[in-house]
């Protein structure tokens, strides 16, 4: 005789998680073609509290894709278009001075900036110059902004995610490292195949698609979120994100590394990732985990996750560039190389 076992409330949780990013890649699907490949880490950063730096030629939809999200998961939406005269103030919000007509009494009231957004569009932000790219800083690793001294909180859930051209440099400003580091995933966003791109342009220039109704609420997320963070790792799966973490490093690369890859990384690197790649990593691969409605992530969910994790906290060395040598590209090799705990 069987007894059928009630699923817990969590097991119920991970069921709908699954089962909303289906409805959400297909929602998405309806207005993207193609790009399932950043579709997906774009899901993985959003559940795993992250955010994202999308980088590709324009024309990609990479602004729409961003924009089409907000709609599917009902989220509050704003944009900014960075240029180099964009001040801090452009983003965070400034204090203006108000005078009650009947008293004369004059006061400082705060007024909010687009940056007070649920999912903020970020494009272009290497546009603007780095003390306006700063603003962002505090606010995408504490969730909240200070304006002349005081602390305005961010409602959660709160997610900045940025467009960036890589082939047009003038009148760009690189995003220093720190900044970098903010972003849990850098993804490159390529051309699309012949046949996607042939049925965007009979999709782009035909009738335009209905719209799409609300896959889940700003709640619902935090919820799912809080989800994502309780599911328990292996410690194996944990050693691993470290290894990899520690084998992009020159002073400990021959730690995990055979010698050869571990003697290319020394070569090649400058420095390696620091700490919070290896927070990603785990987390990535608890999201990616979670959203296939996984109750624990593996080793292949750190591996997935890896590259768009660590490839922009790899600094290369000047003989990797005359090399044609990507940091990218050293990322795989450490993924290829190191020892599995």
């Amino acid at each position: 005789m069987s007894i059928e076992v009630e699923p817990t409330d969590d097991v119920r949780e991970l069921a709908a998680l699954n089962e909303a990013a289906e409805l959400a890649v297909r929602a998405i699907g309806h207005r993207i073609i193609g790009q399932k490949h950043v579709v997906e880490h774009l899901l993985i950063a959003l559940f795993a509290r992250g955010h994202a730096l999308f980088v590709g030629v324009p024309g990609l939809a990479k602004t729409l894709l961003i924009q089409t999200l907000a709609e599917v998961l009902d989220l509050e939406f704003n944009r900014i278009q960075f240029t180099p005269d964009l001040m801090p103030s452009d983003v965070t919000g400034t204090e203006v001075l108000e005078i009650d007509r009947e008293t004369g009494h004059r006061s400082f009231r705060f007024v909010k900036g687009p940056i007070f957004a649920n999912l903020l569009l970020a494009d272009e932000i290497n546009r603007t110059p780095p003390k306006t790219q700063a603003a962002l800083l505090q606010a995408m690793q504490e969730g909240q902004v200070t304006a002349s001294g005081a602390t305005h909180p961010l409602k959660p859930p709160f997610h900045v995610f940025a467009t960036q051209n890589p082939i047009e440099q003038e009148g760009t400003y690189p995003l220093p490292e720190a900044q970098l580091d903010r972003f849990m995933f850098m993804l490159d966003v390529g051309y699309p195949s012949a046949a996607d791109e042939i049925e965007i342009v009979r999709r782009t220039t035909g009738v335009e698609p209905p719209k799409h109704g609300k896959v889940l609420t700003p709640d619902r997320i935090l919820a799912l979120q809080a989800l994502v963070r309780r599911l328990p790792v292996p410690e194996s799966v944990v050693e691993y994100a470290v290894a990899l973490t520690r084998a992009t490093r020159p002073a400990t690369a021959s730690e995990h590394l055979d010698p050869t890859v571990a003697s290319r990384i020394k070569d090649y690197v400058s420095f390696g990732a620091g700490p919070r790649a290896s927070q990603y990593l785990v987390l990535g691969a608890k999201a990616r985990a979670a959203l296939q409605g996984r109750p624990s992530p593996e080793i292949h969910d750190v591996k997935a996750v890896a590259v768009p994790v660590l490839a922009h906290r790899v600094l290369v060395t000047y003989k990797a560039e005359a090399a044609g040598i990507k940091a990218a590209d050293l990322v795989r090799s450490v993924i290829e190389g190191v020892k599995k705990t």
